[in-house]
């Protein structure tokens, strides 16, 4: 039975933007220099003209646009209005988002972060980025809600940031890894699912060989796998396949800042996007 909500499973949903986009997601980060470098105040206006500027240059020629909840967020109510717009064009020229948020919590509180990030809320989008790290379990109300609803969940599971593995590679008293504890959990969630469940996990596509060291079968999780970093972050389309190995068909690499800096000429924005998909196309054989 098709769930309600957006229109379909976000697995499938998913799958079927990037066999016509290609294999990218695009970031919506308006950090403070970005909009200084396209000549705009660190304000609500310069935040809303940046943001609203992307969607109209990338709405409709990219698999999945992901707007990054704190850059929104520290501009107070007023910004958190600019985020509810932007899921609201996407949603309109008929373009998945991706709300970046990780979240995590426990119980009734990561209930109502699981109402605000996919249910009936303005600043639902397709999917939600959260963090698993106050246990898998924990996820429960996020997982359940966006099953109800169509949308999708990114699991944090291996991360770039240097401070990660302390968490992600410490091992259980069963000596697996955190990291693939996490990873066999999503795949549980994906089991039987196809072309692709709706339970992804986020993958730095700077984290090198560290999945197979952590012993994770990336291709077993039977769900999208998120690769910030590519571009500013300092990993090329190239690197996609040392990390990902045989789960490249499942990789959506996110790429931010290479793009957005093409700005604030709208057509230079779409023939960044373009480049980038071009050469993650290559990279990852799709």
């Amino acid at each position: 039975m098709t769930p309600p909500g957006p229109g379909g499973r976000f697995g499938a949903r998913l799958a079927e933007a990037v066999a016509l986009h290609g294999p990218v997601c695009v970031g919506i980060d308006p950090h403070a220099s970005l909009l200084a470098a396209w000549g705009l105040d660190d304000d609500v206006a310069g935040l809303e003209r940046f943001s609203r500027t992307v969607v109209e240059a990338l709405a409709g020629r990219v698999a999945a646009l992901k707007p990054q909840a704190a850059f929104f967020e520290r501009h107070g109510s007023r910004g958190v209005a600019v985020l509810e717009t932007v899921i609201a064009e996407a949603r309109a020229a008929g373009t998945l988002t991706i709300v970046d948020a990780k979240r995590g919590d426990i119980g009734s509180t990561m209930q109502a972060y699981a109402d605000a990030f996919c249910g009936d809320s303005p600043l639902a989008g397709d999917a939600v980025t959260v963090s698993p790290y106050l246990g898998f379990g924990s996820l429960r109300p996020v997982l359940d809600t966006a099953a109800a609803t169509g949308r999708g969940v990114f699991v944090l599971a291996l991360t770039s940031n240097p401070e990660g593995a302390q968490v992600q590679h410490a091992t259980g008293g069963d000596g697996r890894s955190v990291a693939r504890a996490v990873a066999e959990a999503a795949a549980a969630e994906n089991a039987g699912a196809t072309p692709l469940g709706d339970v992804g996990l986020v993958v730095g596509a700077t984290t090198g060989t560290a999945a197979r060291e952590a012993g994770i079968d990336l291709a077993a999780v039977n769900g999208p796998l998120l690769a910030p970093g590519v571009g500013a972050q300092g990993a090329t389309a190239g690197d996609l396949r040392d990390v990902f190995g045989d789960a490249l068909p499942a990789v959506l690499a996110a790429s931010s800042r290479d793009v957005l800096r093409a700005g604030p000429d709208v057509v230079a924005l779409r023939e960044a996007a373009e480049r980038t998909a071009a050469q993650c196309r290559a990279a990852l054989g799709s």
